[in-house]
């Protein structure tokens, strides 16, 4: 068989092994690391790793790979034009984060590869191969958007030209009934009962604890029973619950929507409908926060800014206002998240790290706090010695404010929280900085010279990312990344780590010391909150798709969401329930 002129081959034998080790120590820190260790810091060390590596495969090439010099810095500009191409026709959603975490480190693989397979062509031929190799390497990210990341930071990808979850749910809902029509066909509760059954997030003291509620703990005999299943918009909010009406929020396409649907069906009473949307490409569309109930009146807060205070009988606007612009900030990468906190006579909301306090009878301006750092949590009502009070979780830290915006005291802890404070037996407070920064344990004490603050300890053994903890018996319950662990509230050390359920969440059952987990994947859970060990009684499959959404049960009945649909279940079986009778 003829072979080449020798002209046409290498005139140097290429240097491969230092691509080879840079490419499997790429593999292993940018691909391999997340799937081992989930979590932000694992992520953190992937990407920056799989940076490092990138580049030092591409130092390899261009000066130590003894290729032909077209090779190589060939390869270097096409790679560098091949990029710049695709990023003018790539996806929206496929933004910086994606091209440095994943066409890059794709690309570098590939580059490798080539180099490997194709040491032994002539010249001509491996020219030829190199540039197809780059150009499919780099163009197929043309072809795909990015779903988002969960929680454990992987991301979500689909081909562009496929219909989103979001657009096959409006053209479901696109002529959806009302079972309310107009005003006059609203019934008003019962005077008597005013009190909501769940009045927003994380339930009325936002501590997650459900008192008064006793479920079936044997599944696999008795398992939740499904009343109804329905799909809804993308959102990440959770529910409020007032006899047989539920409220949430949800994106409809270019209408961000404040929802209430029957408890006992499923099907929708009413929906009050702003002109506003927010995407980001980690969480999708849609609001972020959850309604809150109180005084046949619902407070929301949306992504973009806008505070409604609708009449929850009818969805009837009583007055609004635009945080953000009041404030004069924009919204944070992840947008407003704030679930609105209603106060004495205030209605109070964060929008990204700034409190603003409003009159809640007419929605006027009463105060606004000063700039304490973007924060994805709430602002929590606590009443420290004896003196009620408004904390909030920022980026600079911890901050607490009398009602009328005075700054009673702070403990600085610079992050980036996305959960709520903890008030603990003792009065003392357990706060977040956020993803990878653990908790602590704050003594707060109200004396003649003014408040004080005593840091009790910070731990590391607990990080809570945006699910959020709770405390029971002198213990903290809650995730350590994806994983549900225990730790002493007296020193910060963990007692027990196990079951791995992504980024979900979890509420507290009071009565029976059980931990009701939904997973990020919407599987239900059933774990003891017990300090001695992680026990697990049972497990359900609930809902498809990412679950980020808080559960809540009212009574009986326990109600899931996510981005795409919700759905209520009956926790105790017909026996049980016929001899409670």
């Amino acid at each position: 068989m003829a072979t080449a002129p020798t002209s046409e081959l290498p005139q140097q034998s290429l240097r491969l092994w230092p691509g080879v080790v840079l490419a499997v120590l790429l593999l292993i820190v940018r691909f391999g690391l997340p799937i081992i260790a989930p979590g932000f810091e694992s992520f953190r060390a992937a990407f920056l790793g799989g940076l490092i590596s990138m580049l030092a495969i591409f130092v390899w090439w261009g000066f130590f790979s003894h290729a032909p010099r077209t090779e190589r810095w060939g390869a270097i500009l096409l790679t560098a034009v091949a990029l710049s191409v695709t990023w003018l026709l790539n996806h929206e959603s496929v933004g910086l984060l994606w091209c440095l975490g994943h066409a890059l480190p794709i690309l570098s693989l590939a580059l490798v590869a080539w180099a490997v397979a194709s040491r032994r062509l002539a010249n001509g031929s491996r020219l030829a191969t190199m540039a197809a190799t780059i150009l499919l390497a780099s163009g197929i990210w043309t072809l795909v958007r990015v779903e988002g990341l969960t929680g454990a930071h992987f991301s979500e990808f689909a081909w562009r030209w496929t219909e989103t979850r979001e657009q096959r749910f409006l053209a479901q809902a696109e002529d959806e009934p009302m079972a309310l029509s107009s005003a006059s066909d609203a019934e008003r509760p019962d005077p008597g009962r005013t009190d909501p059954d769940w009045s927003g997030f994380r339930g009325p003291h936002r501590d997650g604890k459900i008192p008064d509620v006793r479920v079936e703990t044997d599944w696999s005999a008795s398992p939740p029973v499904e009343l109804w299943r329905r799909p809804i918009g993308p959102g990440w909010s959770s529910f409020a619950v007032h006899g047989d009406r539920l409220y949430t929020q949800e994106q409809r396409g270019d209408e961000e929507a404040v929802t209430c649907y029957s408890l006992t069906t499923g099907e929708p009473i009413w929906r009050h409908r702003d002109t506003a949307r927010f995407w980001e490409s980690i969480a999708g569309a849609g609001p972020r926060a959850t309604p809150t109930l109180q005084d046949d009146r619902l407070y929301t807060f949306g992504a973009t800014g806008i505070l409604n205070v609708l009449d929850a009988v009818d969805g009837t606007v009583v007055w609004s206002r635009n945080a953000a612009s009041d404030a004069g900030a924009e919204a944070p990468n992840w947008g407003f998240t704030s679930s609105p906190l209603v106060a004495n006579d205030l209605v109070v909301v964060s929008a990204a790290g700034r409190l603003v306090a409003y009159d809640l009878s007419n929605g006027e301006l009463r105060w606004l706090g000063p700039d304490g750092g973007v924060t994805y949590s709430s602002p929590h009502l606590v009443t420290l010695d004896g003196v009620e009070q408004i904390l909030l979780l920022g980026g600079v830290g911890a901050t607490s404010f009398a009602f009328d915006g005075t700054v009673l005291w702070e403990n600085a802890w610079k992050g980036q929280p996305l959960v709520q404070p903890a008030l603990i037996a003792s009065g003392d407070v357990v706060t977040s900085a956020g993803e990878g920064y653990g908790v602590r344990r704050l003594a707060v004490a109200n004396g003649a010279g003014g408040w004080t603050v005593e840091e009790r300890w910070t731990s590391n053994r607990l990080k809570p990312n945006f699910n959020d903890f709770v405390v029971h018996k002198d213990h903290a319950f809650g995730f350590d990344g994806n994983i549900l662990a225990c730790i002493d509230l007296e020193d910060g050390e963990r007692k027990w780590k196990g079951g791995r359920y992504g980024q979900g969440q979890l509420v507290f059952l009071s009565d029976q010391d059980l931990l009701l987990v939904i997973s990020e994947k919407g599987d239900l859970a059933l774990v003891e909150a017990s300090a001695e060990k992680f026990s697990e009684l049972a497990r359900f499959p609930a809902i498809e798709g990412k679950t980020w959404n808080h559960p809540v049960v009212v009574d009986d009945v326990l109600l899931v969401r996510n981005g795409q649909e919700m759905a209520a279940f009956r926790l105790r079986s017909p026996a049980r329930r016929a001899s409670d009778r």
